[in-house]
């Protein structure tokens, strides 16, 4: 990671951890449980990468970080819901997410499940009323269509269905990218997506050419994740160190083998890149976040 991404991603984390503190309900607030799941759900963890994709697309389009805050956290909040709700006994039926016990076992299974439907209700309310998205009527109803897309049954829902469905089954390499440009990349593109739909005059050529980048990396992302399950540690990855491959879900790795599965990420990331080709030094942190993206060790 350049010295350059690393302030900047610093930064942003403290930043989302402020913002996501302002915007989440009190946990004094009735009904408390509930809010404690929420704030516990949500708040202290996590690289916060969706976010920064938000910071990072807005910093290269010109638009004020405070106009950033809103589209930051809705992105983060329909995140965290979906891994609360994977981790869920009838999903993937894990205890550690983020370096901590997760929802159902630190409060327990129907709190988890309300923790996600309230986090997802949240960030469309953010969307909706929150006076940092600085944008027209018309430009905001855009920007929750692009999140419910990106998160329901055309999305990462639809994703996490394929996902479960296709446990103990061999597929495809193109039913495997399918899988994941759903279940993964969906809310990484509507995070890119979402900074361009702030800038209204935005040039479609230009919009188009985020949404590429966002695809590649939203791709290099999971084939990075399937190779962290088989190389890294429980303790490195804040999760279960070899879930999906003692599930029999099917994998990068699995599919391809490792070496060849590294050779399809630095692909993705060459691609990533060439989408930003008619950018100059003001899309370096973008170029940067991908290359992150298939060097991270979490």
């Amino acid at each position: 990671m350049s010295n350059a991404l690393k302030e900047y991603l610093i930064s942003i984390q403290d930043r989302v951890e402020n913002a996501l503190d302002l915007r989440l309900p009190d946990a004094n607030i009735l009904p408390m449980k509930l809010h404690q799941a929420m704030r516990y759900s949500a708040l202290d963890g996590g690289k916060r990468m969706r976010p920064m994709l938000t910071y990072c697309t807005g910093k290269l389009l010109g638009i004020p970080i405070e106009n950033l805050d809103g589209l930051a956290c809705a992105v983060e909040l329909i995140h965290v819901y979906s891994l609360i709700h994977d981790d869920l006994p009838a999903m993937d039926d894990d205890d550690l997410r983020r370096g901590k016990a997760t929802c159902h076992i630190a409060f327990d299974e129907a709190t988890a499940i309300l923790t996600g439907d309230a986090l997802q209700a949240l960030a469309f309310e953010v969307l909706a009323n929150d006076p940092s998205i600085d944008i027209d009527t018309n430009h905001r109803l855009k920007m929750i269509t692009t999140l419910a897309k990106a998160s329901g049954s055309q999305g990462m829902v639809g994703g996490q269905a394929i996902d479960l469905e296709s446990v103990g089954k061999q597929l495809t390499l193109p039913e495997l990218e399918n899988m994941h440009i759903h279940k993964t990349g969906a809310l990484i593109r509507a995070s890119v997506n979402l900074a361009a739909l702030a800038k209204p005059d935005l040039d479609l050529v230009i919009a188009k050419k985020l949404d590429h980048y966002a695809k590649c990396i939203g791709l290099s992302f999971q084939v990075k994740d399937d190779i962290l399950d088989e190389e890294s540690d429980t303790t490195t990855l804040g999760k279960t160190q070899g879930k999906d491959k003692d599930n029999d879900k099917p994998t990068y790795p699995a599919l391809l083998g490792l070496a060849e599965a590294k050779e399809k990420a630095q692909h993705l990331h060459e691609q990533a890149i060439e989408s930003l080709i008619d950018f100059g030094a003001e899309a370096d942190l973008l170029r940067d976040l991908s290359l992150y993206i298939i060097q991270r060790d979490h």
